[in-house]
């Protein structure tokens, strides 16, 4: 069904893939299908769909406009971030290996490193892929999932996805890209070589701090259909209301990542400016070390995370963070609303304290997720706040 829109630009894909007028009645939104279980025709012959669980009618549309916004075959639309991340790994079996970017997202790391390895002794090691000749020294005979963020949560480090795919030719390996900081707006894994593309979807493709979502987008039918065994036996899909939800805030995904990065531009060159912040952390800063990569790699900008790091301790950071009044002091990202945090009490207090100091995620390192409001309203906060420290 997708192929009618093939010839369609990303913005066109965005509205109109999975959102075609209703067969029955001609409905130009989406008919939200609340059904559990559908009619057979005949015993054991159900036609798409027999129970919700494994699949239903408006789950279907999103996973249509997710796969045509990744240009991808096959999507998955599941319950959370880390229910996607899950259905992945259960594809592993015990002796298996995972090699993830040691500056991974703080519920994986933890997913990975306290519940998946103890539990089945599923390898995995964390390590920085930006040496491609050490990235391929860690590779081994039994490294089944190369796992990648870029850029990533939250030091905004960015990797070569096609020079990381390059160089894993000959491996056992797939390579899962977690798209979730960049979005689909700004990069496409899948035409860079990665075999599988993840995404928070509560963040940037929700967009509203109002739902929880995950996805995986490929173009292997043989991987597609073991993932969809994974996912009807675990139960781990979206349910029809939030699929129904996400779907309908996909259709202004790039209107709103396009205005959250330009915002974005505008406070990171702020804060380079300010006497009080030791270093500014934005891809699109040709201060940022991996700025060239960026630079290649993206489609329309660097993204809506910004990171800082200001001078002081935990002490400034509450100072500065309490004194905002347009940022709300909050977890999570990509809402249309601008948050602040500081991840070394918040979203990544689950780190171990060695590897954060590794990582550079300090007392005074502060993660910024900039929304859509008034570009002039979000410097004018962050320079209030500032001075305030």
């Amino acid at each position: 069904m997708n192929k009618a829109h093939e010839h369609h630009d990303f913005q066109t894909r965005l509205i109109h893939a999975g959102s075609e007028p209703g067969a029955e009645f001609n409905g130009v939104s989406p008919i939200l299908d609340m059904s559990t279980t559908f009619a057979q025709p005949t015993p054991g012959a159900s036609v798409i769909f027999d129970y919700a669980r494994c699949g239903n009618p408006t789950r279907l549309n999103l996973e249509r406009c997710i796969a045509s916004m990744e240009n991808g075959k096959y999507a998955f639309a599941n319950s959370s971030g880390m229910a996607a991340h899950v259905t992945l790994v259960n594809l592993l079996q015990r002796g298996d290996h995972i090699l993830c970017i040691d500056d991974v997202y703080g519920g994986t790391q933890r997913y990975l490193r306290r519940i998946l390895n103890p539990n089945t002794g599923i390898e995995v090691d964390f390590s920085d892929f930006s040496n491609l000749g050490h990235f391929k020294k860690m590779l081994r005979q039994n490294t089944k999932i190369v796992w990648l963020e870029t850029p990533t949560n939250p030091t905004l480090k960015v990797f070569d996805i096609k020079a990381i795919a390059n160089a894993m030719k000959g491996s056992n390996a797939i390579l899962v890209v977690d798209n979730t900081f960049a979005t689909a707006v700004n990069c496409h894994p899948l035409d860079l070589g990665a075999d599988v593309v993840v995404h928070s979807m509560t963040k940037y493709c929700g967009g509203h701090s109002d739902i929880i979502g995950g996805c995986t987008v490929m173009n292997n039918k043989e991987l597609w259909e073991r993932l969809h065994f994974v996912m009807k036996t675990m139960g781990t899909g979206m349910t029809s209301f939030d699929s129904w939800m996400m779907h309908r805030s996909l259709k202004t995904l790039d209107v709103r990542v396009n205005r959250a990065q330009s915002n974005a531009m505008a406070v990171a060159k702020a804060l380079e400016k300010h006497k009080n912040v030791v270093k500014a952390v934005y891809p699109g800063l040709a201060s940022h070390p991996q700025h060239a990569i960026a630079k290649k790699q993206t489609l329309n900008g660097y993204g809506a995370m910004v990171s800082f790091y200001l001078k002081g301790g935990l002490p400034q950071s509450s100072k500065f963070l309490s004194s905002l009044k347009v940022f709300t002091l909050a977890e999570s990202l990509g809402g249309v609303e601008s948050l602040a945090e500081c991840p070394v009490v918040m979203t990544h207090g689950s780190v171990p304290a060695d590897h954060r100091a590794k990582l550079g995620i300090a007392d005074n390192f502060i993660r910024l997720s900039v929304g859509i409001e008034s570009e002039k309203d979000l410097v004018a906060d962050i320079n209030q706040a500032l001075n305030k420290i």
